[in-house]
């Protein structure tokens, strides 16, 4: 049996990140995790790990070394037409919740995934 885990990211808002996060991954906040300085979102389902944030004073200094990668087509193989057109979907309604668009990053002739950066700056991919 696998370790029970959290995703544990620090924050300069924890609840803006949490809002933004449960937008990104369809998850929800989670009860009893609302003071200004911690916020933690969960799966609805029960089924995906739990991810919180904790403010900390200290802000963003370097590229993450690990990120989330939001895989809008689901677990492969893909329809790549599709796969993209779900990708273009995705990336404007994560902009509007806060995200910058970076780049995007192609496989061939095929959109591979869209490289972002949170409300604080945090990269991450949408595939």
């Amino acid at each position: 049996m696998a370790t029970h885990w959290t995703l544990g990211c620090d924050a300069a808002d924890p609840q803006r990140l949490a809002t933004f996060w449960a937008l990104a991954l369809g998850y929800v906040k989670e009860p009893g995790f609302d003071e200004p300085d911690n916020a933690s979102i969960v799966d609805p389902d029960g089924s995906g790990r739990a991810i919180s944030f904790l403010k900390v004073p200290e802000g963003k200094t370097a590229k993450n070394r690990m990120h989330i990668d939001v895989r809008v087509a689901g677990p492969g193989p893909w329809d790549m037409t599709e796969r993209a057109r779900l990708i273009r979907q995705k990336v404007p309604e994560l902009v509007s919740a806060g995200a910058t668009v970076v780049r995007e990053e192609w496989y061939g002739d095929n959109l591979g995934h869209v490289v972002m950066l949170d409300p604080e700056g945090n990269e991450f991919c949408v595939a």
